[in-house]
């Protein structure tokens, strides 16, 4: 059941309602494979990445993560060109690098979108995967639930201010809450981008 105003809720258990939607609300909204790549995402890609020294992601992860960004968001096959473009050996090192950053807010977010098609919303993405406790996913559907960030914009400036807010938020529920968890209540809560609500 939706929530409209969870985000001002400081009641854990409205939180944990709109989570426990999060995987009907995946399936709900009619993409073959949203679901796969969901669990991919959430379940085994944080460990691959954690096993390797020095952590890092590999050119088909960065592919993946992009298809499951845009199968939970907005189709752009222009991105996803830029994105399979990018040599092997460069996201290694640039994602590389980005990690050894962190937990800087906004630098190793700006390190990963130097990659071609990759955007701070991407970039959110894989750093969300490396460090869920620090780096929110930067959806256009979860910021707009925030009020006090404004407009959304596509930015670096903007990205650090949602994740800010979302840090917090998940500081203020307290016990398992991370950004990571915040952030799927919200687009839960919104019916993720087609509004379909369980």
């Amino acid at each position: 059941m939706r929530t409209p105003a969870l985000w001002h809720s400081t009641h854990a258990h409205d939180w944990t309602v709109a989570l426990d939607t999060y995987d009907a609300v995946i399936n709900a909204q009619g993409v073959a494979s949203l679901a796969a790549h969901d669990v991919w995402y959430h379940s085994e890609l944080p460990a691959r990445i954690r096993e390797r020294v020095p952590a890092h992601v590999s050119y088909d992860e960065l592919v993946r993560i992009t298809e499951w960004k845009m199968a939970r968001g907005v189709w752009r096959a222009r991105n996803l060109f830029l994105v399979r473009g990018n040599a092997a050996e460069l996201v290694e090192s640039t994602t590389r690098e980005a990690f050894e950053l962190v937990p800087h807010p906004g630098t190793p977010i700006a390190r990963v979108s130097t990659l071609a098609g990759v955007g701070p919303a991407t970039a959110s993405a894989v750093l969300s995967a490396y460090a869920p406790a620090t780096y929110p996913f930067f959806d256009e559907i979860v910021a707009s639930q925030v009020p006090e960030l404004g407009a959304v914009a596509f930015t670096l400036s903007y990205y650090t201010r949602y994740a800010a807010a979302i840090v917090a938020r998940a500081a203020a529920l307290g016990g398992s809450w991370t950004p990571a968890r915040v952030e799927r209540a919200l687009w839960s809560n919104a019916g993720g981008k087609t509004g379909a609500f369980v």
